[in-house]
């Protein structure tokens, strides 16, 4: 992904942010009443306010400096999704089998992590591409692999087998972990409102996914 810093926009700030996905998707009302609705875009996009995030000066500027170290909009980062950051929910603990990320064929080892969001109605599948170093547990057929029999690269949620423990045909490989979603600033201007001495506040800090 060009133009990316592998840094993560601070956490304390981000535990405070608001937003989440945002789809596109055209509704046209017909005569009779119905409506036919299309979808524009295949996958979602998440988006963020971190501006509710900043309590202090000493927040306000760790932004600053932040903003500034990306070049406004010029360079991606990594953001933590105060509620959807792990391959499972909120309240349970990251295991191996968490996801399915594919199906062995006895020649591929490489597999993209992916996290699948369904229900009896649907479902849809979201590529991973910001995993959090060392949180990444693999499995095969359900058994969890030693920490030698793969690696993960961090900038692009690819996991890679090593020789000799390329899954077989058919064998469902599966991954748990943590990750963070690739963003931007959405704005080149950050306007500061200094309440007083030590205290500031930023209305708004926009933040927008970039899709890899």
């Amino acid at each position: 992904m060009s133009g990316f810093h592998e840094v993560r926009f601070p956490l304390r700030l981000a535990l405070g942010a608001t937003g989440g996905p945002v789809r596109r998707t055209d509704i046209v009302n017909l005569s009779n009443g119905r409506e036919q609705r299309n979808q524009r875009w295949q996958d979602s996009r998440r988006s963020y306010d971190a501006g509710s995030g900043v309590k202090s000066l000493n927040d306000l500027y760790a932004v600053l400096e932040f903003f500034e170290a990306r070049g406004g909009q010029l360079h991606g980062f990594r953001f933590r999704d105060p509620v959807d950051w792990k391959s499972c929910a909120p309240g349970e603990a990251v295991s191996a089998i968490d996801q399915v990320i594919g199906t062995g064929d006895g020649a591929s080892a490489t597999f993209q992590l992916v996290k699948t969001y369904a229900d009896s109605g649907g479902s849809w599948m979201r590529r991973i591409v910001k995993p959090v170093s060392g949180t990444v547990a693999v499995s095969v057929n359900e058994g969890e692999q030693a920490p030698g029999a793969f690696s993960v690269d961090a900038a692009t949620g690819v996991v890679t087998f090593a020789a000799g423990h390329v899954p077989g045909v058919g064998a469902v490989v599966r991954a748990g972990y943590e990750f963070d979603v690739p963003v931007r600033f959405d704005t080149d201007r950050i306007e500061v409102n200094l309440a007083h001495f030590d205290a500031g506040r930023i209305p708004t800090i926009q933040l927008t996914e970039i899709l890899a």
